[in-house]
């Protein structure tokens, strides 16, 4: 080896260690990174029958059989968008949405069993609901379609889809919605008790008391 060679070839076995780590390094990265593949079938024996290993309750008591709760005060989970469930679920393990019941239940779960039980949910069919103020009705379908110019506020359907079907990794499906449970979730973000989307804190600062009910009691009759 001439003394050019001997000179060079520290350098180039630094370079290629640098590329070695590098290329290790976004290798890891992408391991790390890559989207876990959901079993309904897994989600769906965790949310019926819990885990008492874990100290897990089964989902079906508060959110009914298939996701279709009939307790107005937790929310229908049937036909709501994997990405949607997975993302709320997760967040319950932060302050952006501390809830005394699903916050531990939530960090008692793995990312696996949050996948798992997203894709089930997302596979049932959602049982309708019905608006029940008749003296309302018109302001609440004024709000969903058309939003108030006046307050600045956008028409829900913008987002939501006309028939609250939503727009699966973005949106959630909103129709058929037990009012209850979409008037305490639009006061929390109003309130700030629900921190986990900037856009429907900004939204929902802007209601009013008599508009949050309007358009959660229209939305509950969407198909």
């Amino acid at each position: 080896m001439n003394r050019a060679n001997r000179a060079f070839s520290p350098l180039l076995y630094s370079v290629f260690a640098a590329v070695l780590a590098v290329s290790s390094a976004a290798h890891a990265a992408d391991e790390k990174q890559a989207p876990i593949k959901a079993d309904p079938a897994k989600g769906e024996a965790l949310f019926t029958n819990g885990d008492n290993a874990r100290n897990i309750v089964a989902c079906v008591s508060c959110h009914g059989a298939a996701g279709n709760s009939t307790i107005t005060q937790n929310p229908k989970l049937a036909g709501q968008h994997e990405a949607y469930i997975a993302k709320q679920l997760l967040n319950f393990r932060t302050p952006e949405r501390n809830n005394p019941v699903m916050t531990p239940m939530a960090k008692a779960l793995t990312d696996e069993d949050v996948h798992n039980i997203a894709a089930y949910l997302a596979a049932q069919a959602p049982k309708p609901g019905a608006a029940k103020n008749k003296e309302t009705i018109d302001l609440g379908k004024h709000i969903w379609r058309a939003g108030i110019a006046a307050k600045n506020v956008p028409a829900c359907a913008g987002c939501h889809s006309p028939n609250g079907a939503g727009i699966p990794a973005q949106y959630p499906r909103l129709a058929g919605q037990h009012q209850d449970y979409t008037v305490a979730q639009l006061t929390n973000f109003r309130g700030g008790a629900r921190t986990n989307s900037p856009q429907m804190t900004a939204i929902a600062d802007r209601l009013s008391d008599k508009e949050i009910k309007a358009v959660a009691d229209y939305m509950a009759g969407l198909k």
